[in-house]
């Protein structure tokens, strides 16, 4: 017996597409999701359990994952199948406690979400903490973000540079900052003591 695929409630009646499969969102939403938390698809493959190969034919729209495959990937994005398929979207509050929230750490970098992943959310809030001599942008941290999207750094303690393009731009406590974030840049800590600082990432803002 043949397991069942996921079809996407928004995409029931939707035309099938000239290669005669229909079209399905859930995987661009996979995508979306996994690249805003900084996921490569190795990475969501070791959190979910489902092969690299499998999510890459899932995020082209080339295949539909049957639900447990679904729920894997829902799993691996800190999701319940519900709100991966957008089945519980009538919830307009969603309450993030600290202990859910997802850290990261690489090199001296430790990065706390404070929004969760939500599906079609445009905007991340994240706090950061740069130890001294720390540099953000290195292999382990999250890819430039997607065209269009705009970032707020708002120093909560100490010195932090950013470096934009090549130019250093240095803020105490209390100093924000608001630039392209799809555009070459990275933090700096180059004092002696660790410095502190929220980001805030809108995407698709700019025009052009």
């Amino acid at each position: 017996m043949s397991q069942a695929t996921v079809t996407d409630p928004e995409s029931a009646d939707a035309p099938e597409s000239a290669s005669g499969a229909a079209e399905n969102p859930v995987g661009a939403r996979v995508k979306a999701l996994r690249e805003a938390m900084g996921f490569s698809l190795r990475d969501l493959s070791e959190r979910s359990g489902v092969s690299p190969t499998m999510l890459s034919q899932v995020e082209r729209g080339s295949t539909s994952p049957t639900l447990a495959v679904a729920e894997k990937i829902a799993a691996g994005l800190d999701l319940s199948l519900s709100q991966l398929l957008r089945l519980d979207e009538v919830q307009h509050v969603v309450v993030s406690r600290s202990g859910d929230h997802l850290v990261r750490n690489s090199k001296g970098h430790r990065i706390e979400e404070l929004t969760p992943p939500l599906p079609g959310q445009r905007a991340d809030v994240s706090t950061h903490r740069l130890e001294p001599g720390a540099v953000t942008g290195g292999a382990d941290d999250a890819p430039m973000h997607e065209p269009g999207s705009r970032e707020t750094a708002v120093v909560i303690e100490g010195e932090l540079v950013l470096v934009f393009e090549g130019e250093p731009y240095r803020l105490s406590g209390g100093d924000s900052v608001t630039f392209d974030a799809d555009l070459p840049h990275h933090f700096e800590n180059e004092s002696d003591q660790p410095v502190e600082f929220i980001a805030v990432i809108a995407a698709g803002l700019r025009r052009g």
